[in-house]
């Protein structure tokens, strides 16, 4: 017994006690693109990116609902235009507002959805479907509920039943074989519901994107409240995505 309390003594507080704050160390997160302008013709970035995320070159404009964050496009580019920092504050509400820029090198900040909140604000139940992903953003998924980011303090958990959910957390490119199944757990939520795109899998089919094997339809008729791009995306981009819109304070 006293061997156990010493343990737990010397391992000290392991909670986040400000998720708002928490700058997460050895995460390959935001690309970051400098100023200036490119070398003429050049397109070594765009050939090097795995995803197809590079949507133009003048200037150089980077869909996070794409990226990889492979980091495969910095070494490649002549001008060392692109790095990658540990910013994980990457939520948004509309999927336009993943481009990145040098003038706009982040996502807009996220207004409180007023009937969301009103709805979810002291409670909010998930329920997670991997439509065909690696299981890299279900362990992220899975994370956010353990002991460091516990965000169940702000009343948001997930559920096995759809029937409990009010959110649907997609994960994953949805593959053919999904397609059906992601379907009926959204016929089963009772309304009002809502969708989340988890990764860039979820929000654009990612490496995947032009596989024939999706079927991405799901997508396009429900259109997710919020976008938390990555891959896959640490747990503090979905927690403090779903404090910005349901506006979710810090105790003091």
């Amino acid at each position: 017994m006293l061997r156990s309390l010493r343990v737990r003594i010397s391992q000290g507080r392991q909670y986040i006690p400000d998720l708002r704050a928490a700058s997460p160390a050895n995460y390959r997160g935001l690309p970051t693109i400098a100023a200036g302008a490119c070398a003429e013709g050049c397109r070594q970035c765009a050939e090097a990116c795995p995803a197809q995320a590079f949507v133009a070159l003048a200037p150089v404009t980077i869909d996070l609902g794409r990226c990889s964050q492979c980091g495969d496009c910095a070494p490649a580019c002549p001008e060392y235009k692109l790095t990658f920092s540990a910013g994980c504050h990457t939520a948004a509400v509309a999927r336009e507002h993943l481009l990145v820029t040098a003038e706009r090198p982040n996502p807009p900040p996220i207004a409180v959805q007023r009937a969301l909140k009103q709805q979810f604000g002291r409670s909010l139940r998930l329920r997670s479907v991997s439509a065909g992903g690696c299981n890299g953003c279900e362990a992220e998924l899975n994370a956010a509920g353990n002991v460091n980011f516990d965000m169940g303090r702000f009343g948001i958990e997930f559920v096995a039943s759809p029937r409990h959910a009010d959110g649907l957390v997609i994960s994953g490119p949805i593959t053919r074989n999904m397609a059906e199944p992601l379907q009926l757990c959204y016929d089963a939520m009772p309304r009002p519901r809502f969708v989340l795109a988890y990764g860039a899998c979820a929000i654009s089919g990612g490496v995947f994107g032009d596989a024939p094997q999706l079927e991405r339809q799901f997508i396009a008729d429900n259109v997710p409240v919020l976008y938390l791009p990555g891959c896959p995306p640490h747990p503090l981009t979905l927690i403090n995505g779903l404090m910005d819109v349901l506006g979710i304070e810090l105790p003091k």
